[in-house]
């Protein structure tokens, strides 16, 4: 065996490959075409409305370019609306259409569902302990990457 595949890269590579098929193939059986990213946004959405896109990006670490993307393929589906900021012209305000939070409670109980899958041949002990693991790292190397994972807004979005 090429020492390649056990390297941490390599894996996390595959698992992201394994991950996002195990998740567009659901959304496709359940007649929705929509992406992890798209999905994460709704969620922040979901509890968070009113941010801006900056924010957006950093609360689900993605670059502010790829989210520009995924914010206007979810506002031409109806699913989301953007609108200038009063306090900050140049920035641009979030929140979920009525459509939009219908989807998001409709998918979250199969999101849910489909994480098992995304982790094929654990046990859910297996499961608890790499998803510990993979936080751990996540959050340790959080500052190395080029999208941060920002938690919180930095300021009231409201």
């Amino acid at each position: 065996m090429s020492e390649i595949y056990t390297m941490p890269g390599h894996l996390i590579r595959r698992l992201q490959q394994i991950s996002i098929s195990v998740f567009s193939d659901r959304m496709r059986a359940l007649g929705h075409d929509l992406t992890a990213p798209q999905f994460a946004t709704l969620a922040v959405l979901a509890r968070a409305p009113g941010i801006d896109q900056a924010t957006l990006a950093g609360m689900i670490a993605h670059d502010r370019p790829t989210i520009g993307g995924v914010v206007e393929r979810l506002e031409a589906k109806g699913l989301v609306t953007r609108h200038q900021n009063e306090k900050d012209r140049r920035a641009k305000v979030l929140a979920l259409t009525d459509e939009g939070a219908a989807l998001f409670q409709h998918l979250l109980p199969y999101v849910r569902d489909i994480q098992p899958d995304i982790l094929p041949g654990l046990t859910e002990s297996e499961r608890t302990e790499f998803i510990r693991l993979a936080a751990k790292v996540a959050e340790a190397g959080n500052a190395s990457a080029r999208a941060p994972l920002v938690s919180k807004p930095a300021h009231d979005a409201t």
